[in-house]
């Protein structure tokens, strides 16, 4: 992936911007009717692909996490298959629901007296292993590893010794049809209902002639969820993440003050790698958001805080990781300094890029895709909440200012992702000198809302100052494509597709795909 005009004198010519992406509607699941209310423990809370992309994990406030399994790869068989025979693979990724369970239940803190709530902050999958699926899921203080399996329902289906025909033959003692009780030579009480027939079995003085061992057949297949461990009492505040390690034996939480590794087969200990808790907590200044271990480098992590900043922390140097190796952080201009600065400048989500070279963040009003090697300025800037500037005031009284959305890339690491308000969510193209930049909306029709206005040019400035900055309208009254914004729907949670461009996302209990 090429960073966004760092090194460019301007944009490229015309020819070298790849046409951008069509997307169309694919699936829906768990569809709302016009006027339907929504259960508050059905909203999704959590998305995420697995690695190969034929799963998809989504967790809800209920604390359920429902498994949804890739249909059309299994028709046509595998990739390298289908280019064999040479079939197109044009064909857009579609999922069939799969299985679920109940990964957390509400809990009480009795010690504190505070209610830990289901909600399901974060889902990751692990390293699968003989056909069988690994995941974890977490809620505000626990959490759990799953292992979901296919089962055989195995089933006796010819007994020694035929019941009906034994009574037939006066080989099973008589029924008692009148008494409930039937007594027996020791004196004891055999309880049986009334009406019920007694199959206790006299075997005959000479034995049974032969004797045939009970057959069992496996008649039927079902999905068994499994919790193989539960890592808890490590946090006292809220988690906010949890990332595996490339190594595929460890993984981190993080929570507003710490981040804590484990070892995924030892639940009863973790060990403490960053601690930003200050020995008064009047001096705290700054909080830990999201946290992700580097894809390829299992001694790399980054994580992210409320004053914008992203330090990436070498797990070599140090036992504790107090003091890291880089840190990512934009300079504020002089003078633009507000009460609402910090609020806007907390970052809630980091994700590295697949080949771990870039990391993208998302704060309140913008998009930032950062290079691992310049920890100047960001290499570009996509503006998605710029229009909401002039509403900072009324978004702090509803608390909207605070609302904490996702991001995500593609696996080529061309594009970016993240929602918005009005269930819409914006795509971005990362090409140097392409001013790609769609809104999309969560429903049947993606493009419904779709007005084409054009971008501002990008900005193409020296890589010591700042990356290339792209925006659409930044209409006060209205939202990026002319629309009325409404604050009670908001897409905060969307997933893409590791090796295709398909992208999963939340909108209140619905789940919407979309493919390119």
């Amino acid at each position: 992936m090429k960073g966004n005009g760092a090194e460019d004198a301007g944009p490229p010519a015309e020819s070298s911007c790849p046409p951008p992406l069509e997307w169309k509607f694919s699936q829906v699941f768990g569809e709302r009717i016009a006027g339907e209310e929504v259960q508050e423990v059905d909203i999704i809370s959590a998305i995420e692909f697995d690695k190969s992309g034929d799963h998809l994990a989504t967790g809800d406030r209920g604390g359920r996490v429902v498994l949804f399994e890739r249909t059309d790869v299994r028709n046509y068989g595998s990739r390298k298959d289908m280019e064999k025979q040479d079939h197109s693979i044009s064909r857009h990724p579609e999922f069939r629901y799969k299985t679920e369970f109940q990964s957390h239940e509400p809990e009480f803190d009795y010690l504190k007296s505070l209610e830990i709530e289901e909600k399901i902050n974060k889902i990751k999958w692990c390293q699968t292993a003989n056909h069988a699926l690994f995941l974890l899921s977490t809620n505000d203080k626990t959490i759990k590893y799953w292992k979901v399996e296919e089962k055989k329902v195995k089933k006796i289906s010819e007994m020694n010794v035929d019941a009906l025909q034994a009574v037939g033959n006066g080989s099973i003692s008589s029924s008692s049809m009148t008494s409930p009780k039937g007594y027996l030579p020791n004196g004891g009480c055999s309880e049986r209902l009334s009406g019920h027939l007694n199959y206790d079995l006299s075997f005959p003085p000479g034995g049974f002639p032969s004797l045939r061992l009970p057959v069992v057949t496996s008649q039927e297949t079902s999905l068994i969820a499994r919790c193989r461990r539960i890592y808890s009492h490590a946090h006292d505040y809220h988690i906010n993440s949890i990332s595996n390690n490339s190594d595929g034996e460890t993984f981190i939480s993080a929570d507003d003050l710490r981040i804590n590794l484990w070892n995924l087969e030892i639940s009863n200990q973790s060990f403490n790698i960053v601690d930003v808790k200050p020995a008064n907590m009047e001096d705290l200044t700054e909080v830990i958001t999201s946290a992700e271990f580097h894809p390829t480098q299992c001694n790399m992590l980054a994580y992210s805080s409320s004053k914008g900043s992203i330090r990436l922390i070498d797990l070599r140097q140090s036992a504790l990781c107090d003091n890291h190796s880089k840190m990512f952080e934009e300079r504020e201009a002089p003078g633009s300094r507000s009460f609402f600065t910090e609020i806007i400048a907390s970052i809630s989500d980091i994700k590295f890029s697949r080949d771990g070279r870039h990391i993208l963040s998302r704060d309140y009003m913008t998009l930032k895709l950062w290079d691992i090697n310049m920890e100047s300025s960001p290499v570009a800037i996509f503006q998605v909440h710029e229009y909401l500037r002039p509403k900072l005031c009324d978004l702090y009284e509803n608390d909207s200012i605070f609302d904490k959305f996702d991001c995500c890339l593609s696996g080529d690491g061309l594009h970016v992702a993240t929602g918005s308000y009005s269930n819409l969510f914006r795509v971005f193209g990362c090409i140097p000198g392409c001013n790609e930049a769609t809104t999309l909306e969560a429903s049947k029709n993606p493009m419904r809302r779709q007005v084409q206005i054009p971008s501002r040019p990008a900005r193409s400035l020296n890589s010591l100052t700042r990356g290339v900055v792209r925006q659409g309208a930044e209409s006060p009254g209205i939202d990026m494509n002319g629309n009325s914004y409404d604050f009670t729907t908001k897409l905060l949670h969307l997933a893409w597709h590791p090796s295709e461009n398909s992208i999963a996302c939340a909108a209140m209990n619905s789940l919407y795909m979309y493919y390119a």
